[in-house]
């Protein structure tokens, strides 16, 4: 059973991991850059980027003292599919209804 901290859709769920993803889509960076962007603490933003790696979200490797982390591009992939899966859906579900003949008024 999966839990929720390594549910993508939770992971992303939150604000503060919302901005710290997006921030690693533009470019890879150390949990000290992040922080400097953000309203959180050194200690969260490492909080938050565990829950985010634990999602398969993001990734690091170590450099020198630092950790850099980047985006998974296998996690990305994940989260692009399962919204290709919805919107597939929603299209679907849109087609039905657009096929279906109109409803006749009652006289």
């Amino acid at each position: 059973m999966e839990t929720y901290e390594h549910d993508v859709w939770f992971a992303l769920g939150d604000p503060t991991r919302r901005a710290i993803f997006e921030r690693l889509a533009e470019s890879p960076c150390a949990v000290g850059e992040l922080a400097g962007g953000l309203p959180v603490s050194r200690p969260a933003v490492s909080q938050h980027l565990k829950v985010l790696k634990g999602a398969g979200l993001v990734t690091d490797e170590r450099a020198g003292n630092r950790r850099i982390y980047r985006v998974e591009p296998a996690g990305l992939a994940a989260l692009r599919a399962d919204l290709d899966r919805f919107w597939a859906g929603a299209l679907s579900a849109y087609k039905t209804l657009a096929e279906q003949p109109p409803a006749q008024e009652a006289p």
